[in-house]
Parts: C-alpha cells; structure tokens; sequence
C-alpha cells in the first residue's frame, strides 16, 4: 500500500485537501485499480505474462511494428523482443512478415486470435470495472468520471470536460 503503516516509518501522514494527501489517496485507488486490471487479464482464456499482454497492446495500437520498433516502445533490447515474439508466435497471437519494400525488415502484426484475445481480456477488464462501478451511486460515478477527465486535462491527455470550462 502507499499509505505508511504506523509511526516510524520515516514518511508523515498527510491530511486533507493538499497536492500530497490527495496524491496519497489517489495512489492507493490506482492500486487498486492495476490488482483489479491485471486480475481480469489473468482470467482470459490464454494466460499472458504482463510483457506479452503490453505487446499485443503497442502492436494493435502501431500495426506493423519491425521488432526494433517494439523494443524500443516496450523499453527491452531486442533480443528480449525477439524471444518475447518467439512465445507470441507459437501462441498463435503474431505474425512476422517480410516488409513488402524493404526486403530486409521484419513486421510483426497481430493474427485474428491475438485480436480476440485482445478483445476478451478488454472485455474482462471493462465488467470487473463496471462491477464495482455499479456499487456506487450514479451522482459518485458522474463525479469520478468528471475528476478523471480533469485530471487528464491538467496532465495535458487530453481538452478539459466543457462542465469544466
């Protein structure tokens, strides 16, 4: 937990509406929030490490990576990418291919089955969410979803909710 558990620790507890305490707090729901994520993507059919779950995800999101590529978005070397690419491939989830212009270079791309886990362990994530969504009031869920969009605004994801403006 990111909340200190007792005296002595060396880290003061802080209170109320401060940058630090709602820092604290948030930290501790994030948390909670990624064990909740990575136990509805452990449930899918296929059981994947966290690297090939973050594969797959920076391969849909970039098709046709060379495995350079993927590395370096993944922050690994290649020959990590490489054995990484070895487990998806026999999995059935990628696919290599020549570059049809650079006979040299390698793509990688998602097969349909690597789409459909993809798919499941998206589907997973979403009901494990809305599970414990539904267990709040619909006045908390509109406040969370408009903080959240604050929030993003301020680390600059994306514009401010129009309520905000």
């Amino acid at each position: 937990m990111t909340r200190p558990d007792g005296p002595g620790d060396g880290r003061h507890e802080v209170q109320g509406d401060a940058p630090d305490a709602v820092a604290l707090d948030i930290a501790d729901a994030v948390e909670s929030l990624t064990n909740l994520w990575s136990v509805a993507a452990q449930q899918a059919a296929l059981r994947l490490s966290t690297h090939q779950l973050r594969a797959l995800l920076v391969l849909e999101a970039a098709a046709e990576l060379n495995l350079t590529a993927l590395a370096e978005r993944l922050g690994i070397g290649a020959p990590t990418a490489s054995r990484l690419c070895d487990r998806l491939e026999a999995a059935g989830m990628l696919e290599r291919s020549l570059h049809p212009e650079r006979r040299r270079e390698i793509r990688l791309s998602l097969t349909p089955q690597g789409h459909r886990v993809l798919g499941d362990v998206a589907a997973r994530r979403a009901r494990a969410l809305a599970a414990v969504l539904a267990r709040m009031e619909p006045a908390e869920r509109a406040a969370l979803r408009d903080a959240l969009r604050t929030f993003l605004a301020a680390r600059g994801g994306e514009p401010r909710p129009p309520e905000a403006l």
